[in-house]
């Protein structure tokens, strides 16, 4: 009955192209944005130790337990997750598919604004526009205000992601990867030399690599807490795409490989955007630049940028396209999960999908939701926002209350449920057993340590970076 259905669902092409698809879903908008500024808040260095740390011992045992749950059963994320855990199995399955759709609704509206900033300095460079004689913050209230060219953006985002997922698992959404990754790499190295060239860059690189553990002293938790979700959220743990990108996987590759080289080469992205990022805010932005929050982004780097001179424009294209680049490979992935789903719902019924149309139907439902939050315009134009009376920031736009849902509720609550159920209930054996697959690899001493990872070290955390969402959703601001 399995197989006869099997012919709809592609493979990826080549262990490369899946790499790249996967690192490509993990490299977003939270590496190259809030990964710097989070950095800038938590004290530079002791942020990034324990970003690694975390990202080893929770990380690694959960990107490999979602990566071998989705090959074993070879289904849609709420499927493989329903025939391994039944009841429990279906609760996490449906958290992993309602994150990305909410998810979706902000990141397709901040996906159009990197590429409207890729045409606003464009059109500088072409001498076409005078975005230089605005500061970074005028031409970014502008932007947000402007509701038809942030609709008209959204728009353009999506249909360029329809266009990519269409052409399936590796005509499409490999095929892009494997060109958009290394490019996007290589982007990424040519700012970081221009930010590292100028002046007073060398602080902002101090500030990241030198070891200084005041932050620490002060204020640990705190750290802790910023580190592990921001860790979590950058490797795209629990919103389906791992499972899903698994389930398209040969039982050839080497897992425990995959999901080492996966989170490598997240991290590295993750070091990189900072580089890129703050020694430039450093150097241009004067003191407390890094701490510039989500504004850092599209404020401080068009300052940065417009602080230039003539070659200015260049690098903001480049910059920008870069981080449009980001958006797009993991908003694809995102909607894959969605996809997967109704692509296998269809064939377990005996139809014969058509994917062109689910993926149309998908994206279509995406623009719904994401035009509210484009209007919105990050709060700025006075939109009803569910809680938003009750004098606490859970939600100030309504970008904050789709973030609270998904990225502080359904992902860390999916996880945390997720590493009971490998842990405890189906047991660590499965996950060894597919990781196995084809005498493939997987040390004594490395299964020791997944056990005890995926028992406790995995559950505690996860529990820690819930408290921690809820927690920074639920504190009164005074304004």
């Amino acid at each position: 009955m399995e197989h006869q259905h099997q012919h709809h669902r592609g493979q990826w092409g080549s262990n490369f192209g899946f790499l790249m698809a996967t690192v490509g879903a993990a490299v977003g908008l939270g590496n190259i944005w809030a990964f710097p500024y989070k950095m800038g808040a938590s004290g530079g260095f002791p942020f990034l130790l324990v970003y690694v740390i975390l990202a080893a011992l929770i990380g690694f045992p959960i990107m490999l337990s979602e990566l071998a749950i989705g090959r074993k059963v070879g289904r849609s994320v709420i499927v493989s997750y329903q025939r391994l855990g039944g009841g429990v199995g279906t609760f996490i399955g449906w958290l992993a598919m309602l994150s990305p759709f909410l998810i979706l609704s902000f990141y397709t509206v901040l996906g159009g604004y990197c590429m409207e900033y890729v045409a606003l300095n464009l059109g500088e460079l072409l001498g076409l526009s005078q975005l230089s004689h605005l500061s970074g913050a005028e031409s970014f209230h502008s932007m947000l205000t402007d509701q038809p060219m942030a609709l008209l953006f959204t728009f353009l985002f999506i249909a360029i992601c329809f266009l990519i997922i269409r052409g399936g698992i590796k005509d499409g959404i490999e095929r892009f990867n494997k060109v958009g990754m290394p490019a996007l790499f290589v982007m990424l190295v040519i700012v970081i030399i221009r930010a590292l060239t100028l002046p007073g860059a060398i602080d902002g690189l101090k500030f990241m690599f030198a070891p200084n553990f005041t932050m620490f002293k002060e204020n640990f938790l705190g750290v802790l807490s910023a580190a592990g979700g921001q860790m979590f959220f950058s490797l795209s743990l629990a919103m389906g795409i791992t499972v899903t990108y698994g389930s398209y996987l040969s039982k050839q590759e080497n897992l425990v490989k995959n999901s080492a080289l996966i989170i490598i080469s997240d991290t590295l992205v993750a070091i990189l955007a900072g580089m890129a990022v703050l020694p430039a805010a450093f150097a241009l932005g004067g003191s407390g630049a890094e701490l510039a929050g989500p504004k850092l982004l599209f404020i401080t780097l068009q300052d940065v940028f417009n602080a230039m001179g003539t070659a200015g424009p260049l690098f903001g294209v480049l910059f920008y396209l870069l981080v449009s680049l980001a958006a797009i490979t993991s908003a694809i992935a995102l909607t894959e999960v969605m996809v997967t789903f109704f692509l296998d719902h269809a064939a377990l019924k005996g139809h014969k999908p058509n994917r062109s149309r689910i993926v149309g139907l998908v994206c279509l439902a995406v623009m719904a939701v994401s035009t509210l939050v484009a209007v919105d315009g990050l709060g700025s134009n006075g939109l009803w926002v569910p809680f938003h009376q009750t004098g606490r920031n859970l939600a100030a736009s309504w970008l904050d209350f789709m973030d609270f849902i998904s990225e502080g509720v359904a992902m860390p609550l999916g996880a945390l449920i997720m590493t009971l159920l490998v842990g405890w209930k189906i047991g660590p054996g499965t996950i060894r057993d597919e990781v196995m697959e084809r005498d493939n690899p997987f040390s004594p001493r490395l299964y020791r340590f997944y056990i005890f990872a995926i028992r406790v070290i995995a559950p505690i955390g996860m529990a820690f970076i819930l408290y921690g969402q809820l927690a920074q959703f639920f504190t009164v601001t005074v304004a």
